[in-house]
């Protein structure tokens, strides 16, 4: 076989035309070129090493500073970028949206900080841990305000009184306590439940507290008391552990979850259940309650989250997901709501259609708690992969 021209490198750059004599052709076949395999794009610019699967990050701010899994999440009701996180590496933290310095280490704990929350006026942060101590910090002096102690066992949950500075907290010691903050005095402790309370929360009116535990009852304290006004269990309500619950605006009912896969709504006043919201089937790991509709979301290790009319007691739309769902946070008064899950995704769906408005990417691991700014323009996940990512949620407003 014959080639005229110049060999590349034989000519001045190497770069003139190679030319096959037709003489020379024996055979000539046409290729379709789809059938051609698909050029990588590593090999057009060279390779960057970068993985094409490599999970996007959809967040625009991440807090790095827990060292472990992060747990809770609270942000504060008067300042939309000031957030507090705490997580299984003993520590809490108090940090800004998209500030890198200034971070507070939230100190003193000796165990997993399981919760966190501000009080309703944002000047006072609580952090409570499974240390069985609750410390109390002023939000805008960052100043240690102070210690608050029970039984020595640990904290699973704090709420502030509505309208003053009270925190009622439940333990691991079957009890619920409660404290004047100003004064870190012990106001009352409530004693009743037979193993650790799981939930719990004041009515939104401030007058009654409801409290839920592994005994599978729910409790309505009087406050000034300490005395149960009623209690929930047994035939109709649920047959295991409560993991949730959630009060209406008015007051008026009360919406449980357990691990029985079981819903339950109760009257506050009454003590009666009053409607079983079935379908569920497995257990339950959160609920919400939307401020400007009737209805009741529910998350489960069923892979579902279910949107709920509660004066019906039926379900509205069901919400699939890929793996279980563990935390959900209504957006504001808008009909959005957000869902964290086993597989790291934070979703937006649209509680009129059922549909999935948004997916969220960027933990690596279980989104284990979600909190709205007061704005509404951010929302923040923590993940046991020991971060806490922000989120643009401000076109669900």
């Amino acid at each position: 076989m014959s080639i005229s021209g110049e060999l590349p490198g034989e000519g001045s750059d190497g770069e003139e035309e190679v030319f096959i004599n037709e003489e020379d052709i024996i055979h000539e076949i046409t290729v379709d070129d789809e059938d051609l395999p698909d050029r990588d794009d590593d090999d057009e610019d060279g390779g960057d090493g970068m993985d094409d699967s490599e999970e996007i990050d959809d967040s625009t701010y991440i807090f790095h500073g827990h060292k472990d899994e992060v747990f809770t999440v609270a942000c504060s009701p008067t300042d939309a970028s000031l957030v507090a996180s705490g997580g299984k590496d003993d520590r809490g933290f108090l940090w800004r949206i998209g500030s890198p310095d200034g971070a507070l280490e939230l100190t003193g704990h000796s165990d997993t900080v399981s919760t966190v929350a501000f009080s309703s006026d944002g000047t006072l942060l609580a952090c409570g841990s499974f240390d069985g101590q609750i410390n109390v910090w002023n939000a805008a002096t960052r100043a240690l305000q102070g210690t608050l102690e029970g039984s020595g066992s640990g904290f699973e949950w704090l709420r502030w009184h509505p309208r003053g500075h009270v925190i009622l907290a439940g333990s691991e010691d079957c009890n619920v306590w409660m404290w004047n903050a100003d004064h870190n005095a012990i106001f009352n402790t409530f004693s009743g439940h037979s193993s650790t309370v799981t939930c719990g929360d004041f009515t939104p009116d401030g007058k009654l507290i409801c409290t839920g535990s592994d005994d599978a009852s729910l409790r309505i304290w009087d406050p000034k008391t300490a005395q149960s006004k009623h209690v929930v269990r047994g035939h109709g309500y649920h047959t295991d552990g409560l993991t949730c619950l959630s009060i209406t605006l008015d007051s008026q009912t009360v919406v449980s979850g357990s691990k029985d896969n079981s819903v339950h709504v109760v009257n506050v006043k009454s003590g009666q259940v009053v409607g079983s919201l079935v379908s569920h089937t497995n257990s339950i790991e959160c609920v919400g309650i939307s401020s400007s509709y009737g209805w009741v979301a529910t998350g489960s290790m069923d892979q579902k989250l279910i949107i709920w009319d509660i004066a019906r007691q039926s379900s509205r739309c069901i919400c699939e997901h890929d793996e279980g769902v563990t935390s959900l946070a209504w957006l504001g008064s808008s009909r959005y709501v957000a869902s964290g899950c086993i597989d790291g995704k934070v979703r937006i769906w649209d509680s009129l259609s059922g549909d999935c408005a948004r997916v969220f990417s960027g933990h690596a691991d279980v989104v284990q708690s979600l909190a709205i700014t007061t704005d509404g323009n951010a929302m923040v996940s923590v993940s046991t992969d020991g971060s806490a990512r922000v989120f643009d949620i401000s076109m669900f407003k």
